[in-house]
């Protein structure tokens, strides 16, 4: 953790890390953390030794400049290359040669941009106290030497400044200070919407691949236990059965074409982003093709719709397929059961799906409670577009899964809960 701050936090201990909301982004860390720069300091520190030769022409009652004012302006300009490192020592320091600058009588001029420059890198780095006292020392020490140490200090016969130049002095510092504050708080600004649309951007890269690892899952448990199926019925009649056996592997053929075909779809997409798919996703139009596909692997499936026929989003569409091929995957692979009864309810609110079968299981559980990864999925499904699953046993025997889907855009009243309600606990294995 300690890397992960810039080299200016590291190389100067203190408050910065409790004053910085977050760490700066990468891009700004290499700007501020591993180059000085140069090129600003050396024009700044032009702008200061010519700026202050020229201002000292207009004061005639001030020191002229020499060589020991030149030593002091240069420090200060050559101190603000290491603004972005150590604000708080290059605050102080400029604030210390402004005020000795001041103090020896030297004519007024760009020596407080300097200042002003030192105080401003402190400010935005979270460095507040340390810059609002380098200024307020600047200005008393300023104070001082105006009105109670000028007949101590050069040039000579100088009297007390008037007081409207304190009120100037002190309205430029206020200045300085507002100004500062306020690049501090864009700067705060745009490191916590960077932060946060990097949040963004890695919650949207996790729900794609929760997505598209729930895609798979469906799409291979289920084909792959019809796949077991028919392999198992194969081999047992390989030899005693031989026009039985080669029905099945016709089956396995077309469970795995249509497996690698919806595998394919989803890593072209993946690898694609943003291209539409090639096919459209599955939808309730192939629960014939389903219920076709459980009966080969000896599961024979009752499916009764109620209502009137809705349009369903594609999303809708999908979720609602995945969760009763999940559902009869399940009852191929873990129930002794062989019928399974599939009911559609379609009101103007939501989309109702209950799937049965009679039972016994024929595995148990050795996930926790409330199923693997099978059951996860669907709920997951069922939860991206507001809706719920339930499974568990069934009161008379057998096991139930059921899902309530809302329909986006259309009032939905509620429907009252089933008699017999199912309980979460689950008793057969999820895929």
């Amino acid at each position: 953790m300690e890397n992960a701050w810039p080299p200016w936090a590291r190389r100067c201990p203190g408050p910065a890390r409790e004053r910085w909301p977050s760490p700066p982004a990468e891009g700004a860390r290499s700007r501020s953390g591993t180059r000085l720069p140069w090129l600003s300091t050396l024009a700044v520190t032009a702008l200061v030794l010519v700026g202050s030769g020229f201002a000292g022409h207009d004061q005639p009652g001030r020191v002229p400049l020499d060589a020991f004012a030149r030593v002091l302006l240069v420090t200060g300009t050559v101190l603000l290359l290491f603004r972005h490192r150590c604000p708080r020592t290059v605050a102080l320091g400029t604030a210390a040669t402004t005020a000795v600058y001041l103090a020896a009588g030297y004519p007024y001029g760009p020596v407080f941009l300097t200042l002003a420059l030192g105080a401003f890198a402190a400010i935005v780095a979270g460095y507040r106290k340390v810059a609002w006292c380098a200024l307020g020392g600047v200005w008393v020490c300023h104070v001082l030497v105006a009105y109670w140490l000028y007949r101590r200090l050069p040039p000579p016969h100088d009297g007390p400044a008037p007081w409207e130049q304190e009120f100037f002095v002190l309205a430029w510092v206020v200045a300085v200070v507002a100004l500062s504050e306020l690049a501090r708080v864009r700067r705060e600004q745009l490191a916590r919407a960077r932060a946060e649309r990097a949040a963004a951007e890695r919650r949207r890269a996790d729900e794609e691949r929760l997505r598209i690892a729930r895609e798979l899952h469906d799409v291979l448990a289920h084909s792959i236990s019809v796949i077991n199926v028919q392999a198992g019925v194969g081999l047992a009649l390989l030899d005693s059965d031989p026009e039985q056996a080669r029905s099945a592997l016709s089956t396995i053929k077309d469970a795995s074409k249509e497996a690698l075909g919806e595998v394919r779809q989803v890593l072209d997409t993946l690898r694609t982003p943003g291209d539409a798919p090639r096919s459209p996703a599955p939808g309730l139009d192939r629960l014939p093709e389903l219920t076709e596909q459980a009966r080969s692997a000896g599961l024979a499936v009752e499916v009764t719709t109620e209502g009137a026929p809705v349009a369903l989003a594609p999303g809708t569409d999908l979720a609602a397929f995945r969760i009763v091929q999940e559902a009869l995957t399940n009852i191929v692979r873990h129930s002794g059961s062989r019928t399974a009864r599939v009911l559609l309810v379609r009101t103007p609110g939501a989309l109702e799906i209950r799937v049965d079968d009679d039972g016994p299981a024929t595995s148990a559980a050795d996930g926790p409670e409330g199923g693997g990864n099978g059951l996860v999925g669907m709920r997951e499904r069922a939860a991206a577009l507001g809706g719920t699953v339930e499974a568990g046993p069934r009161p008379d025997g057998g096991f139930r899964v059921r899902a309530r889907i809302p329909l986006p855009g259309a009032h939905d009243p509620g429907r009252a809960p089933c008699t017999d309600t199912v309980t979460p606990a689950a008793t057969e294995e999820e895929s």
